[in-house]
């Protein structure tokens, strides 16, 4: 049996139309306001929201044909993502009937996949993790490397109660 390794071999990955507004999400809590932030924006602009997840085979959620012993199709890992992806977004994006949302599950890692789906965007929207102080500048950030080399503007949207406790 073979065993899946992380990212496999490389796909291209299809860039969110022009003009659109991407959001990296996680499915974390720093995601969740990224996305109320760019579905604020989104209504007034009249921009369609794409919502990017990277993942892994590591990462992805089991598929439901999952058992053990057998390794789903390659295909039922990618609609596992994209199922988590739209259940984590929904409490936002029902807030907002009159923006168009689609889900772009990316088999690459979260900056590749950031970079490249949101090279035609108008914006992108990351959040944060909260990491301040020394171990968030060894890390080094999805979001400080989004802002380094997206082609498009970057607003990195931080929680306030975490930004206080760091400084």
């Amino acid at each position: 049996m073979e065993i899946p390794v992380p990212y496999g071999s490389p796909e291209p990955i299809e860039p969110a139309p022009a003009g659109s507004i991407v959001v990296g999400h996680d499915g974390s809590e720093g995601a969740q306001l990224a996305l109320e932030m760019a579905m604020d924006f989104a209504g007034p602009l009249m921009a369609p929201v794409v919502i990017a997840r990277a993942w892994s085979i590591i990462t992805a959620p089991r598929p439901e044909a999952w058992s053990e012993g057998y390794v789903p199709p390659f295909d039922e890992f990618a609609q596992a993502v994209k199922k988590g992806m739209v259940e984590d977004a929904l409490p936002v994006i029902q807030k907002y009937p009159n923006v168009q949302v689609s889900y772009s599950p990316v088999h690459a890692p979260p900056l590749k996949s950031l970079i490249d789906v949101s090279r035609e965007a108008r914006m992108l929207v990351v959040g944060t993790r909260g990491r301040g102080g020394l171990a968030g500048m060894l890390l080094g950030s999805v979001s400080e490397q989004c802002v380094r080399h997206a082609s498009c503007a970057v607003l990195v949207v931080r929680d306030e109660n975490t930004s206080r406790r760091h400084h």
